[in-house]
């Protein structure tokens, strides 16, 4: 019996200064299967490394960046056998917050790349970039969401490949959850990031608008995770914001 191939998958986040939006990277896959589908960038776990050091291997080889290792955490383990449709793959995923956005070219294994910007739905997660929109299944299980799949007919134009639109839910998922305790997305913003930057990554995977978040209460409900460092540079008129970060990484 053929033993299940194991690879890295990595949801890598980042944000774009310029629209001041979260963005997700996505490579359109050059090989079958799903030859021409967008997908999660992903890597075959080698037989001399660590699942974390495969995480951080993969975004040096397809971004080019040297990140230390509390920019990538482990998200879960995806098992189900209908998540792939020829040999049976196993995939452990984590996700990475990029404090920069660089230049993507395509590696070995991919005809494109590109930053999608997220926008969440009232009961789902998209992503978009140009004319290409992809959104995530609604799901109240994993066992719902394989079920679905089997029956699901995609194209490159209307789905990721393999489960990776589960794996982006279990994603932002997490990231919702610990937005109060652990809120590593701000890594996104950067080594130091103001308060309108936090609550505006805060806001979008709360499904709110950024005025839904008074400043005051944010800075309070969440002083014990943030520590003041200066302020940004005077570039007109008025007081000049201040600058954080996020403490428990010091």
């Amino acid at each position: 019996m053929t033993q299940p191939a194991i690879t890295i998958t990595n949801i890598i986040w980042g944000f774009d200064r310029t629209t001041h939006q979260v963005t997700v990277l996505l490579l359109k896959r050059a090989e079958a299967p799903f030859q021409g589908y967008w997908a999660l960038p992903e890597t075959t776990l080698r037989f001399n490394e660590s699942a974390d050091e495969a995480a951080l291997r993969l975004v040096r080889e397809k971004i080019g960046l040297n990140l230390d290792s509390f920019h990538t955490e482990q998200l879960a383990t995806f098992t189900h056998p209908r998540r792939t449709p020829q040999q049976r793959t196993l995939s452990l995923a984590y996700m990475t917050f990029l404090p920069e956005l660089p230049a993507l070219t395509p590696g070995y294994g991919a005809t494109a790349a590109k930053w999608f910007t997220f926008t969440p739905q009232a009961d789902r997660y998209q992503v978009q970039a140009g004319p290409l929109t992809f959104t995530t299944q609604p799901a109240t299980s994993q066992a719902s969401y394989y079920a679905a799949l089997a029956k699901r007919t995609a194209t490159p134009q209307t789905a990721l490949a393999f489960d990776h639109d589960w794996i982006l839910t279990v994603a932002c998922d997490r990231i919702r959850n610990k937005l109060d305790y652990q809120p590593n997305i701000l890594l996104i913003l950067g080594p130091a990031f103001t308060l309108k930057a936090a609550r505006t990554v805060f806001a979008a995977f709360l499904r709110l608008d950024l005025t839904a978040i008074d400043n005051s209460n944010f800075k309070k409900n969440h002083q014990h995770l943030l520590t003041a460092v200066g302020t940004t540079a005077a570039t007109h008129a008025g007081r000049p914001a201040k600058l954080y970060r996020l403490n428990y990484l010091a």
